[in-house]
Order: C-alpha cells, then structure tokens, then sequence
C-alpha cells in the first residue's frame, strides 16, 4: 500500500456529554490520489485522478472500456513515461498505451481534452452516444447462472479484502467472482470507475476476455458507465451495494445484462434479466 496510502497530521476534535470540545493532534492515514496521464502511440489521450497501484491494469481495462480493444494482441505495450516532481523524482504518473494489429484506433477529435476526477468516468465525452460503444465481445444467453444466496454473499466476500478501505475508509471497490462465489479479482481505487477498469485490464492482459460466467461486485452504486464496461468486457452480471441509476437499469436491459442494486443485508433487487438467477 506504499503509494496507495499517504499520511498526514490532523486535529481530531471530540463534543463531550458537557458541549465542550477536547482536541487531540494525532497522524491520519489518507487514500492516495493523483493524476494519470493516459497516451496511446505516444499522443496524450486524457487525464484521470486515481489512488496510484494496478497502473497498466486501469489503462488497459479503460481502452476496453473505450471500445479501443478486446483482445491482449491489441495492446502491444504498456510504459511509464518520463514524468518527474519538482525535485526530479520519477512520478509513475504518465503511461503510453502503444496498440498492436486489430485495436480500433480513435480519432484524434476523441481525446478528453479535460480532467476525469473520481468520481466521473466519462466526463469530457461530448454526448450519450459518443458513450454507447458497439461491443465487440459476446454476452452469454440469458439462462440461470448462479444461486441467489451465492449472488447474496458476494458483498461480504469483497469487503473482506479491502485493505485500502480499512486503513483509509475513503476507496470503492470491484471484485470479479465466478458463480460459485470464488474470488478472483479485487482492486481498490478512489473512483469506483477505476477500480472497474483495473478489474477489467487484469483480464484483458490475463487474456480472460470476454468474462463469461462472472459477475462483478462494486461497493458503491451502478451508473451508465459501470453498466457499459461490464458490458465490453462480457461480464454478464453487475451487483451493486448501492442504487442503480435509471438510464444505467435501461442500459443493462438493452444490452443483456443482469443488473442488481441495494446487494446487502442478504436481499438484493434485480433490475434486469432477472432469468440469470435461479429461482428468480
């Protein structure tokens, strides 16, 4: 967690029973965030604010998410840059994406010309349809794939390996599940967009594309944007601790996909392609 994690001294003030205030000086631990120049062939492509770690799975899982690839032949390489700090120091802050044969090469006129902060994943797009991409990867039929009481525990199990969060409380998070409830990705981040793409960019470069057969847990809510990465990347089930937003519900039921929100306490609601849970 050494760059996922920055330390700073705070004043922590406490009302007691009485209304008076006592105030002690002690040392807090903050979840990183900084800047990420994203390039591809060498020209600067956008900006995004992220917690530091994952780096080449984050660019990779974002061209997925782009509709750039689907495939790890399309991706010829991932570097950091030259990026330094006012003392000189290499900031790990800049990383070109050179694309391989087969990668749908966006036009110059496509690049966020702007910061993504966090919270937003596709801020600097110019309108819902420069949003909608065409996937490229099949989605698997709509028949009973998993067991609700599985689907039920998947929150449990990605706060169990959150080691970002329990130090900070200030990451989302996505974990990667098979049907059976078996881990097999989790990644933190401060912009629970992020953490998405750092899920997806592990299997685009484990070359575990499309992810037939999985679903994907985030810890905060489901928007548009988490609907479609899922989407590109075949991921047949999104599950969600929070609310799903409307326009994100009609995306899922367009595209196929399962979609579940409020995923805690053991209930949950599904919002779309209720078929993929047995019993349901």
């Amino acid at each position: 967690m050494a760059r996922s994690t920055a330390r700073r001294r705070i004043v922590r003030v406490r009302i007691g029973a009485d209304g008076s205030p006592t105030a002690s000086r002690r040392e807090d631990v903050l979840a990183a965030e900084e800047p990420l120049e994203m390039r591809i062939d060498g020209s600067s492509w956008t900006v995004t604010m992220r917690t530091p770690g994952d780096d080449f799975d984050l660019v990779a899982g974002f061209l997925v998410g782009e509709g750039v690839i689907a495939d790890p032949a399309e991706l010829r390489s991932l570097r950091y840059c030259a990026g330094r700090d006012a003392d000189g120091e290499q900031t790990y802050n800049v990383i070109d994406a050179h694309l391989g044969a087969g990668a749908v090469r966006p036009p110059p006129t496509a690049a966020r010309h702007s910061t993504t902060t966090s919270a937003c994943g596709i801020c600097g797009t110019e309108s819902i349809d420069a949003v909608a991409k065409t996937a490229r990867l099949p989605i698997e039929v709509a028949t009973p794939l998993l067991r609700p009481e599985t689907l039920a525990a998947l929150p449990d199990a990605l706060r169990a390996h959150q080691p970002v969060f329990d130090a900070t409380g200030g990451v989302h998070a996505a974990a990667l599940f098979g049907t059976a409830g078996d881990l097999r990705c989790v990644r933190e981040d401060v912009g629970r967009h992020n953490a998405v793409d750092k899920v997806i960019g592990w299997a685009l470069r484990a070359d575990r594309l499309p992810l037939a057969g999985t679903i994907l847990q985030v810890s905060g809510r489901a928007s548009f944007e988490l609907v479609q990465k899922a989407r590109l990347a075949g991921i047949p089930v999104l599950a969600a601790v929070g609310a799903p937003s409307s326009l994100a519900a009609r995306l899922a039921d367009d595209t196929g996909v399962t979609l579940v929100g409020f995923s805690r306490g053991g209930s949950f609601a599904v919002y779309s392609h209720p078929e993929r849970i047995a019993g349901v």
